[in-house]
């Protein structure tokens, strides 16, 4: 592959960007087409803004080398938002004004992406955001594309979780509601409701608490003391691993638990918890089982992993990372098939056509989301230790929803007294 070489990093508020450069192809002709965005490279999402990045460039030698797009090499500008949204709106405001870029993306999450909306749709540029919850449905943007695979509905999260529950003999008859005071968990959790609506249960629980909480016992407990059949979570990675921890040290018990915890899908966090993830159950969008297996997706782990050590990124490269060098094939496909940076023409062809990916084939629909939702619940089993190794084999991170995916059978219940 050819060699990367990075601009100096220049300051904005204290977001670092870099701008890479590949050699000129040979048949490479005029200004390199510039895609720019904000991304997590510190801060508590940062383990996914590093490993996504990785992916965006490993995918950008690959073009460059085959010549680049509309004969012209692609140049990657992007800033750290360091994992704030506040930082957002001036790196966007740079990224037009100042690199003039030609196409941008959003940053990791709902939060950074959200904190973009505003200036992109004022300027009515095409925007492609990196795993951000139905934010489209308040702007409702029709140069707005994502390519997390929940669909248009708050309830795809949560779906799976409250399905399967609904199996259970006895039926559930309460549930918890708990998550951080952000943007995700906000709109998860208002599936979650819906959810538990539909399931004729009665939430007992449902309660925030601040981003920055840090000591989670008070929180489990309070949850506890309501004793609910299920408890369901919406968490960011900071927040994640300690909410697992407090469960297991209050000795939590109850029929299922989880459902919308981000973080676990990381190696560094896989490895921290171990057996604690065992029977937790969490929304994933790709783990190694035999049901789930797409054309390209096993050489582009190949690749990513080779570099991933190098690199300080996720070892697994799983969840989100095969995801973003796909949201890049999306925007490599548009470009060819439009033959143009029309930023106009590319939303009107991006809503009609069908992009074949590393994770399946991808429609979308009138507000940027996935026609055809494909949001998993997955449960952890038989965790053995912590190596890592253990997580790129099938059978630990068993899929339960949807059911044409399904991988193995629901262990019930969620009970961290065994682990004592």
């Amino acid at each position: 592959m050819s060699k990367i070489t990075r601009r100096d990093t220049l300051a904005l508020g204290g977001a670092a960007v870099v701008a890479s450069h590949l050699p000129k192809p040979a048949i490479a002709q005029g200004a390199p087409i510039k895609i720019g965005f904000g991304m997590a490279l510190s801060g508590g999402l940062a383990a996914g803004g590093k490993a996504a990045l990785l992916a965006y460039q490993i995918w950008q030698e690959k073009v460059n080398k085959e010549g680049g797009l509309l004969g012209r090499k692609v140049e990657l500008v992007y800033y750290d938002d360091q994992s704030n949204p506040a930082t957002v709106p001036g790196i966007y405001s740079k990224l037009m004004d100042i690199d003039k870029v030609d196409l941008l993306l959003s940053g990791y999450g709902t939060n950074p992406a959200a904190a973009a909306m505003p200036l992109v749709t004022q300027r009515k540029r095409l925007i492609m955001s990196l795993f951000a919850l139905t934010i489209n449905e308040k702007f409702k943007y029709d140069r707005y594309f994502q390519i997390q695979p929940t669909g248009p509905s708050n309830e795809e999260f949560s779906r799976g979780f409250f399905q399967m529950a609904s199996e259970l003999t006895p039926k559930p008859t309460t549930v918890a509601i708990a998550g951080a005071d952000a943007e995700y968990p906000q709109i998860a959790n208002a599936g979650a409701r819906e959810q538990a609506k539909k399931h004729n249960l009665k939430v007992v629980y449902d309660r925030f608490y601040p981003p920055n909480t840090i000591d989670f016992l008070s929180v489990v407990r309070a949850i506890k003391a309501t004793n609910p059949d299920l408890l369901f979570i919406s968490s960011y990675p900071p927040d994640t691993a300690g909410m697992v921890r407090a469960l297991h040290e209050v000795g939590f018990q109850a029929k299922m638990v989880g459902g919308g915890m981000i973080g676990v899908q990381f190696a560094a966090f896989k490895t921290q918890l171990g057996p604690m993830l065992n029977n937790l159950i969490s929304y994933d969008v790709y783990v190694p089982e035999k049901t789930m297996v797409f054309p390209g997706t096993e050489d582009f782990l190949k690749v990513y992993r080779e570099r991933a050590k190098a690199a300080g990124t996720d070892p697994l490269g799983l969840y989100l990372i095969p995801f973003s060098y796909a949201e890049v094939q999306v925007i490599e496909q548009a470009v060819k098939a439009v033959g143009s940076l029309d930023e106009g023409k590319l939303a009107e062809h991006m809503h009609k056509a069908k992009f074949t990916t590393i994770v399946g084939d991808v429609e979308f629909d009138k507000l940027g989301e996935w026609k055809n939702p494909r949001a998993l619940q997955v449960q952890y089993q038989g965790v053995v230790g912590n190596d890592v190794e253990q997580f790129k084999q099938p059978g630990k991170q068993v899929i339960l929803w949807p059911l044409a995916l399904r991988s193995g059978k629901l262990v019930v219940p969620y009970d961290t007294t065994k682990n004592k």
